[in-house]
C-alpha cells in the first residue's frame, strides 16, 4: 500500500487522516444529514465504509440495536466477495481468520445398502479455477466489523448511531433536505424521544422487514415454498469423515447441506425438514433443536453426531422474493430517485446458495460511488437512476439461481438418476455464485460493445479481471486490479502499443492528449486536487521491466501528489514475462497489440474500451459521466 505522500507516517497507515467532515464529526445524530443509511448488515456498512471516502458528504448511519451484531446469520463468502474486501483493504486479514473452501464432496445412498450413505463425488471448489481469491466462510458479524473499522479509519470518520429506530419517511417537493425521517432513540440518555431527520438520500438496508420499503410503497414479488430446512451452527464430536468438508448429502431420510466454519471446529448444518402443509400456518418455524439434530444423524446414517454445543440454529420456509424497484421513482417521477433499498430490503432467497451477504454487498457498492459521485458534485444527479436499472436484474438471476439450486438440494433419492448431476452443476455454474457473471447493460456509464474485440478478456460491463504485471519501478510482480482501492476514483488503464517508453508511440500521443488542458483529466479534476483524485491513470508496456526506461515514460503516467508534490511511481507496469513472472497479460485478456484503453469504475466493472487513437470518443463517454470541475 501506498502512505507518507502527505507527510510521514508514524503509526498504523491504514488509518487515514481525518479530512472534512470527518475532522469535527457530531457525537449525536444531527437533524439533517447529506445521506442517512438505515441498518448496519452488509450493504449498510459497505456503503459507511465506502462513504467514508467522501469526507465532504456527511453520512449517518442508524441502527437499532444498541451495538456491534454479536452473531450473524450469513457466512458464505464468494470471491467476488474478497476481491471486494481487497480494495476496501482487510482482506488478508479476514482470509487469515476464515475457513477456506477447498473441496465439495457430495454424498448419496449406497447402492449396496440404501440406508447408508457414502461419497459419490469430491470436486474440487470452483474459485481455485475462476480467480485468485478464495471461497471463504467467516461470520457475518465479523464482517461487519472490517467494514466499521474501515469507515471509521477513513477520512469521514463514520461510525454508526446505535440505538436509534426507523419509524417512517416522507419525500417532500422541494428543499436541500427533502427526506423527513421519523426516528426514535431507544437506547441511552434519550431512550424514548421521538424526532425528525431530514436528509438529502436515504438508504433502507434494513432487512427483509424492511420499514423503508413499506415507506415508499414498494412491494416485495415472490413467496415461499412448501418446504422447510433447520439450519444450526454446532460444536460436535463425530465419526463422519467429512467433517471438515464442505459436503451435499443426499440420504433415504432428507438431504443436508453441510458447512464447516472457521475457527477449525464449528459448523454449520442445513437439514431438510421436508414438506410443509398448506395448512401449517409456519408451525414449522417451532421444530425444538432436538428434533433438528434427531434428523441430522438419521440423514447421516451410519455416521453420528454428538452435539456438544449449539451456538446457534432456526428454522426457515425457502423465500424467493424480489422488489418491484429498489428506489421511490415512479413512471410519473419528475425527479430524480431520493430513497434506494439494498440487500434483503429489496431481495430475499434461500441461504444455502450462500448469495444473500454477497449480492447485498454489491449493492452498496453499487450505490455509494455514485452518491459520492453526485454529492460531491463530480457527476450529474441522473447518475442515481442507474443503481436500479443495474441492480435489480441481477437480483431476479440470483432468484432464479437459487429457486433452481434449492429445488436440486431438497430432492428425493428416486428423483436422482445421476449422482454426479448436482457436482455437474456445482461446477458448471460457477461464475454466477462465485458473484462473476454480474454484466451490466450499455447505460451512460457503460459504453456499447462495439471495440470489445480490442480486450476480450475485459468484457464490456464485468469486473475487472485482474492479471500479474511487473512494476516497473521496483520490478515487483503484482496484480494489475490489486491496486484499486474503493476511494471512489476511476480507473484508466492504457496497455501500450509496441514501441518502448520513450519511442515515437501511439501510447506517447495518447499520454500528451491525456496530460493537456482539454483532456478529461484537466476537465474534470479540480484545480486544488491531486493529478489523480479522480482518475487513477496507469500504463502497462509490452516489454519485460528491464527494458522499461522508467525516466522516458510520459508525465501523466507520474504524477505528483500530496502537498510535498511527490511523485508516485506505481502508475507504470510491463506485461512481458520476465525473471519474476511468467504471465503476459496482453496475452492473458486478449490485448490489442496495436494498444487499448480500458476504463473501470470505481465498483471495478469495465465501463469502456477504445484504440489509443479514439481520444474523441473517450472524451465523449466521460463527459456522459461527469461534470466540469
Amino acid at each position: 500500500m501506498q502512505f507518507h505522500h502527505h507527510g510521514y507516517v508514524s503509526g498504523d497507515p491504514r488509518i487515514q487522516s481525518p479530512a472534512g467532515l470527518g475532522e469535527d464529526r457530531p457525537t449525536e445524530l444531527p437533524d439533517e444529514t447529506d445521506v442517512l443509511i438505515v441498518g448496519s448488515g452488509p450493504a449498510g456498512m459497505l456503503l459507511a465504509a465506502q462513504m467514508s471516502q467522501f469526507p465532504g458528504v456527511s453520512t449517518r448511519i442508524i441502527e437499532r440495536r444498541d451495538g456491534r451484531l454479536v452473531l450473524g446469520q450469513a457466512d458464505g463468502i464468494q470471491p467476488r466477495s474478497v476481491e471486494t474486501f481487497q480494495a476496501f483493504g482487510f482482506a488478508e486479514r479476514i482470509v487469515a481468520e476464515a475457513y477456506n473452501i477447498a473441496w465439495m464432496n457430495f454424498w448419496g445412498p449406497d447402492p449396496a445398502n440404501p440406508q447408508n450413505i457414502v461419497r459419490t463425488a469430491r470436486t474440487e471448489d470452483y474459485a481455485f479455477k475462476i480467480s485468485e481469491f478464495p471461497h471463504l466462510i467467516v461470520n457475518q458479524a465479523r464482517v461487519l466489523d472490517y467494514f466499521a473499522e474501515a469507515a471509521a479509519h477513513g477520512p469521514g470518520r463514520i461510525v454508526p448511531d446505535y440505538g436509534v429506530e426507523f419509524l417512517g419517511l416522507t419525500v417532500q417537493g422541494d428543499g436541500t433536505h427533502p427526506v423527513e425521517v421519523r426516528v426514535r432513540h431507544v437506547a441511552g440518555e434519550r431512550a424514548g424521544e421521538e424526532r425528525i431527520v431530514r436528509a438529502k438520500y436515504v438508504v433502507g438496508c434494513d432487512g427483509a422487514r424492511s420499514g423503508v420499503r413499506e415507506a415508499i410503497g414498494r412491494r416485495h414479488l415472490g413467496g415461499s415454498s412448501a418446504h422447510a430446512w433447520g439450519v444450526m451452527d454446532v460444536l460436535v464430536n463425530t465419526d463422519f469423515p467429512d467433517w471438515r468438508t464442505k459436503c451435499a448429502i443426499n440420504s433415504e431420510a432428507g438431504n443436508i447441506l453441510h458447512i464447516p466454519r472457521e475457527g477449525g471446529y464449528l459448523s454449520r448444518m442445513y437439514i431438510d425438514l421436508g414438506e410443509v402443509p398448506e395448512d401449517d400456518d409456519h408451525q414449522v418455524r417451532q421444530t425444538p433443536i432436538e428434533t433438528i439434530i434427531a434428523k441430522a444423524n438419521a440423514i447421516l446414517h451410519p455416521y453420528t453426531l454428538d452435539v456438544k454445543e449449539v451456538a446457534w440454529h432456526s428454522v426457515y420456509e425457502v423465500g424467493h422474493r424480489v422488489t418491484d424497484r429498489f428506489d421511490d421513482m415512479t413512471e410519473e417521477s419528475d425527479r430524480g430517485p431520493r430513497v434506494f433499498l439494498t440487500g434483503d430490503a429489496c431481495h430475499t432467497h434461500s441461504a444455502k446458495a450462500g448469495q444473500g451477504m454477497n449480492v447485498s454487498m454489491q449493492d452498496g457498492f453499487n450505490l455509494g460511488w455514485k452518491l459520492g459521485a453526485v454529492l460531491t458534485g463530480r457527476s450529474p444527479e441522473a447518475l442515481l437512476a442507474t443503481y436500479s436499472a443495474e441492480r435489480q436484474p441481477v437480483a431476479q438471476q440470483l432468484i432464479d439461481f437459487d429457486r433452481e439450486w434449492s429445488s436440486l438440494m431438497a430432492r428425493k433419492p428416486e428423483e436422482i438418476s445421476d449422482p454426479q448431476e448436482l457436482a455437474n452443476y456445482y461446477l458448471a455454474t460457477a461464475e454466477f455464485p462465485s458473484g462473476f457473471m454480474t454484466r451490466y447493460e450499455p447505460s451512460s456509464i457503460i459504453a456499447a460493445r462495439s471495440r470489445q474485440e480490442l480486450a476480450g478478456g475485459f468484457p464490456l460491463g464485468k469486473r475487472f479481471k485482474s492479471s500479474e504485471v511487473v512494476r516497473v519501478c521496483d520490478g515487483n510482480a503484482v496484480h494489475l486490479g490489486h491496486h484499486a482501492r474503493a476511494d471512489g476514483r476511476w480507473r484508466v488503464y492504457a496497455f501500450a502499443d509496441a514501441p518502448a517508453a520513450g519511442e515515437a508511440s501511439a501510447l506517447g500521443a495518447w499520454a500528451e492528449w491525456m496530460g493537456s488542458p482539454s483532456s478529461p483529466l484537466a476537465r474534470f479534476t479540480p484545480a486544488d486536487a491531486d493529478p489523480d483524485a479522480v482518475f487513477d491513470v496507469k500504463a502497462i508496456y509490452q516489454q519485460p521491466f528491464e527494458d522499461v526506461d522508467i525516466t522516458a515514460v510520459p508525465e501523466v503516467f507520474l504524477p505528483r501528489s500530496g502537498p510535498l508534490g511527490l511523485t508516485d511511481w506505481e502508475k507504470v507496469y510491463a506485461a512481458a514475462p520476465s525473471v519474476w513472472t511468467d504471465t503476459d497479460i496482453f496475452v492473458e485478456r486478449e490485448l490489442s497489440r496495436d494498444g487499448v484503453v480500458v476504463v473501470v469504475r470505481p465498483d471495478q466493472y469495465v465501463a469502456a474500451i477504445l484504440p489509443l487513437q479514439a481520444t474523441a470518443e473517450l472524451a465523449a463517454f466521460l463527459d456522459g459521466v461527469f461534470l466540469p470541475a
